[in-house]
């Protein structure tokens, strides 16, 4: 049944994902048909289903809805983490209690975990309950291709609201954090005179404290290919479970000398030190995962009456997403069960490797043959890749499974002795910093690489296929020998395309309340706008590219932060040929000004300053914006920043025509995009940059009308996530959005008019 058990639970989450029209009641009658043939397993299965299903619709039904936006609610909780940024703090809150402060709201009761900023907050600890006000707004993120889905991330960690808590009335400390083991064994770790990088590193891999790592920390071991190895997983409960399984079986020895190898309780008190290390971790989803797996792997090893591998696999499979269907959207769930499946078949049929030397050869072989299948799974999972992966592990893996953790684990067992535990965590500190260095040694000489996102899916399923020619048995040398030599050369020949002569690919970034569009051909590459800066100190143009990006141009619109707050960003991270901007405006950059007239032209693509004039002193900041005109065969775009509409009549008559795209003025605010310029320009797409639940509304229902009416195809970062166009191609332009929008794909207007306005 394990492997019945398993899909069983896969199809439940599934169905309650997607939720089909007539779910309940196909499943009900599928249910008394299978209870009317005495079916019991299937009604079983049935069942599990069932239960998947609705952990996954309570999680969706539980989301805050859209009528609670800019709402203040009364809210009770338990704060579960805590997370300083400077002044700010991030709380992550389990809800006790929710009530709207106007009673003729609807309600918020069904929110069980929240995610808030709170600006100079009072001290506050895991564990402590608080009742605050706060204003939130339903779990969303950029979509833009390519970048870390934060609503994914929102969605599987069980987050149904994301906001703020407000400083009228004062949040109220309700009750103080309950005695934990782990806040104690965390607090003594905080007394212990050593540096601070060996107290984070201590709680990482003893107590499953991730949080604890700075951010220098989790970029070195993500470009080192090994944070798998500082998270709570089978390899931490599994040294637990196998020290204890050890220890025990030697007194079983000492104590029953002739019955030892019968008795049964040394593998109970090991799957106790199992479940009891991951509770004291946290008991956190990967935690979880890892006890659910070491459970089953004694299990397994016990001999008695125990499935074989696949058969483990499945039912750990099939209980993990049981208990938290959720972890169905976590990366880490399939990467842990995918290598665990390919060690399976690495081993599987082979003898049990003799001596020190075929241990060694056995890890080098299983490292090597592991490296290209999950380095294809992280490609997948997070569009990245570490080069220095298969060499750094070979090291790493033994040097944190065999040294790091036995030694922290050690420590925390010998911390009444004080001499011995001390011992023991200066030699862990010793050891940290051999592996620090050795990382950063690595990933100087191979850093971290993001391939272009077209390249990722072909990489990824090539490094999938040469694992499985090395880890499958029974194939021919001469086959994997060939193969290999086939693929290795066609990954290494991979390249991105690049746009044809002529054509250009225009991409308006999804960066909230801001601007941001790039434009890129084949030698070129060119920023209008740098996207916002929020209050936090946070910009979204630091999380579109790797460090290290070529800009030949960036033009900035106006000074205002939704268009110039990246410009540090820019100029810290990247490397820039060129700032445009309009005279009189401070960016925090030196600039050339931007002026009415300026034309250039790059791989047969014309770009054209329609506005500002020289004197701009007179005008306003948003009247001073940079427009540009730029024209890619037959295709015209235009961008008129935030000019208003009596500027808009300024430049009309300068404007090519006919316009491909425009991007409307002002995020589609009634200032701009005037009857005037919509009338003479009727361009075919048009696109707002907007926020989503953006305070200020935009699009303005007027505009979204007037395009309306001169026939446009709207679209809207705010719904639609990162658009895309390619211009100068014989095709007609069709763009490609990174949030699909099921409403788009019919309806009485087809699939243009599907812009929605707060007004």
């Amino acid at each position: 049944m394990a492997m019945p058990l398993a899909l069983a639970a896969l199809v439940g989450v599934g169905l309650g994902r997607w939720a089909p029209s007539g779910l309940f009641e196909f499943w009900s009658l599928c249910l008394l048909f299978l209870l009317a043939r005495g079916e019991w397993r299937a009604v079983a299965l049935g069942a599990v289903i069932a239960f998947s299903a609705s952990q996954v619709l309570l999680a969706k039904g539980a989301v805050l809805p859209d009528g609670l936006l800019r709402a203040d609610l009364a809210l009770e909780g338990r704060i579960e983490s805590v997370e300083e940024e400077g002044k700010l703090s991030r709380l992550m809150v389990r809800v006790d209690a929710c009530r709207p402060r106007d009673l003729a709201r609807l309600p918020c009761d069904s929110l069980r975990r929240v995610r808030l900023s709170f600006f100079e907050a009072p001290e506050i600890e895991p564990g402590e309950r608080w009742a605050m006000t706060v204003r939130l707004r339903p779990p969303a993120g950029f979509a833009n291709p390519g970048t870390f889905d934060y609503g994914a991330w929102l969605w599987r960690e069980g987050i149904q609201a994301t906001g703020y808590v407000r400083s009228e009335p004062a949040a109220e400390r309700l009750t103080a954090a309950p005695t934990s083991l782990r806040q104690q064994a965390l607090g003594y770790l905080d007394e212990q005179p050593f540096s601070s990088q060996t107290q984070r590193w201590l709680a990482a891999l003893t107590l499953g404290a991730g949080e604890r790592l700075a951010r220098d920390d989790w970029d070195l071991l993500n470009a080192s290919g090994t944070t798998h190895l500082v998270v709570i997983s089978g390899l931490h409960v599994g040294l637990v479970a196998a020290f204890t399984l050890l220890v025990a079986r030697g007194l079983a020895r000492l104590v029953m000398p002739r019955r030892w190898r019968m008795a049964v309780w040394p593998w109970w008190l090991a799957a106790a030190a199992a479940v009891g290390y991951a509770w004291l971790a946290g008991l956190q989803p990967p935690a979880m995962r890892a006890m659910i797996m070491t459970l089953v792997g004694l299990w397994v090893a016990s001999g008695r009456h125990a499935p074989g591998p696949w058969q483990a696999w499945w039912l750990a499979l099939g209980l993990v997403m049981v208990l938290d269907p959720l972890s169905a959207w976590r990366p880490g769930l399939w990467l842990s069960f995918l290598a665990v499946a390919l060690l399976i078949l690495i081993w599987q049929g082979r003898p049990r490797p003799r001596g020190v030397t075929g241990w060694g050869w056995g890890l080098v072989r299983t490292q090597l043959l592991l490296a290209p299948l999950m380095a294809a799974a992280v490609l997948l999972a997070f569009a990245r890749l570490a080069p220095a992966a298969p060499l750094v592990n070979l090291i790493a893996v033994p040097l944190v499974s065999l040294l790091l953790v036995p030694l922290g684990l050690l420590g925390w067992l010998f911390a009444p002795l004080p001499y011995l535990g001390s011992l023991c965590w200066w030699l862990f500190e010793r050891t940290a910093w051999l592996l620090v260095e050795l990382l950063e040694l690595a990933v100087e000489r191979l850093p971290l690489w993001w391939p272009s996102p077209e390249l990722v899916l072909p990489l990824a399923l090539m490094l999938g296929l040469l694992a499985l020619l090395w880890a499958l048995p029974g194939l021919a040398k001469a086959l994997r020998l060939g193969a290999t030599l086939l693929l290795v050369p066609a990954m290494l020949g991979l390249t991105a395309p690049l746009p044809e002569g002529g054509a250009l690919r225009v991409r308006v970034q999804d960066v909230g309340q801001g601007q941001l569009i790039e434009l890129r051909s084949a030698n070129y590459r060119l920023l209008y706008d740098s996207g916002p800066r929020f209050a936090s100190g946070f910009a979204p143009l630091s999380s579109l590219w790797p460090k290290g990006q070529r800009f030949d141009e960036v033009i900035v619109s106006h000074g205002d932060l939704d268009h110039a707050g990246g410009v540090a960003v820019l100029a810290e991270q990247h490397a820039v040929g060129g700032y445009l901007a309009p005279p009189g405006e401070s960016v925090g950059v030196p600039f050339e000004a931007c002026l009415r007239g300026q034309a250039w032209q790059r791989d047969g693509v014309s770009y054209r300053v329609l506005w500002p004039p020289e004197e701009t002193e007179p005008l306003a900041g948003n009247d001073r914006s940079c427009v540009l005109e730029v024209t890619a065969g037959s295709d015209r775009l235009l961008i008129t920043g935030d000019v208003g509409r009596e500027i808009e009549r300024q430049f009309l008559l300068d404007v090519t025509l006919p316009v491909t795209l425009l991007v409307a003025g002002h995020h589609g605010s009634r200032t701009s995009s005037g009857p005037q310029l919509v009338q003479w320009v009727t361009p075919r797409h048009v696109i707002y940059s907007a926020a989503r639940h953006g305070a200020f509304g935009h699009p303005h229902d007027e505009v979204v009308r007037r395009f309306r009416r001169a026939g446009s195809c709207q679209w809207n970062t705010a719904l639609d996530g990162a658009v895309t166009f390619w211009l100068g191609r014989e095709e007609e332009v069709s763009p490609r959005a990174a949030r699909g929008m099921p409403w788009r794909r019919g309806g009485v207007e087809g699939r243009c008019h599907a812009v929605e306005s707060r007004h």
